[in-house]
């Protein structure tokens, strides 16, 4: 996860491409179904092409191959400035995930802290908008997780909000370029939120801002993404489907840090 995700396309994007055992990456909403490993291969090359056409400098995370759900590297890290924050997963199977991207973390000069034990959070329940960071509170993040996030952000304003029926905040709400809050309403505590935007189908909830005018989605959200693009946004839209099937989605596979 990167705070004000994507508003510098001259900055580095954060990816680590699947490994041989992602078929047996967890799955908790999506119905199971076998995943082409080949093709989720070409996949997330076509994603990582997208970023590099949007202007950013793409870096590879050191590759996880015994680590099954390591390509949806924003979970293991939020980027906030000069500040990296290691997730500690509610998944006891995924805290292994935080080595490479540490690694990749100090590489770019950044200050390292993480969460600790007994607090549980992964970077997909964290999305910065404007002055405020909202944070889901679920299976995958808890409340002390929350607490030491807020405390490490040093003042900012950090909001909980419940979540239901998907994995993470970032499954069902996400920004778009101008702070606006676009999403599913049945799946996060509205009562919490300034508003929110209804998708067209629950794939249109997950947006990564490139740019200023630029967004990026999945190819599984053709009405949400066609809206958008009337609204005058540019939309670069790519199929994900293998990543889909895993509870993934376009957020998950990188994190940018501007």
């Amino acid at each position: 996860m990167t705070c004000a995700d994507g508003l510098n396309t001259a900055g580095r994007a954060l990816v680590r491409p699947p490994g041989p055992r992602l078929t047996e990456a967890i799955v908790t909403h999506a119905a199971r179904r076998p995943v082409d490993a080949a093709l989720a291969g070409r996949q997330h090359a076509a994603y990582v092409a997208a970023l590099r056409s949007a202007g950013w400098r793409v870096g590879a995370v050191a590759p996880a191959d015994d680590l099954p759900d390591a390509v949806f590297i924003e979970d293991a890290l939020i980027v906030c400035g000069d500040l990296a924050i290691l997730g500690r997963s509610g998944a006891a199977g995924r805290r292994d995930e935080v080595a490479g991207a540490e690694q990749a973390a100090r590489e770019l000069g950044l200050r390292i802290e993480r969460i600790k034990e007994p607090g549980t959070l992964d970077g997909g329940d964290v999305l910065d908008v404007g002055d405020t960071v909202y944070v889901g509170r679920g299976a995958r993040t808890n409340e002390e997780g929350i607490c030491q996030l807020a405390h490490l952000l040093g003042g900012r304003k950090v909001v909980p909000v419940d979540i239901s029926g998907c994995l993470h905040l970032k499954s069902a709400m996400t920004a778009l370029p101008d702070g606006g809050l676009i999403g599913v309403p049945e799946m996060v505590d509205t009562s919490v939120l300034p508003c929110l935007r209804v998708v067209r189908e629950p794939e249109g909830a997950h947006v990564v801002v490139l740019g200023p005018d630029h967004v990026l989605m999945s190819a599984s959200a053709p009405r949400t993404a066609a809206q958008l693009a009337a609204d005058g946004l540019r939309v670069t839209s790519v199929d994900i489907g293998e990543f889909e099937a895993l509870d993934g989605c376009v957020t998950c596979l990188s994190v940018l840090v501007p």
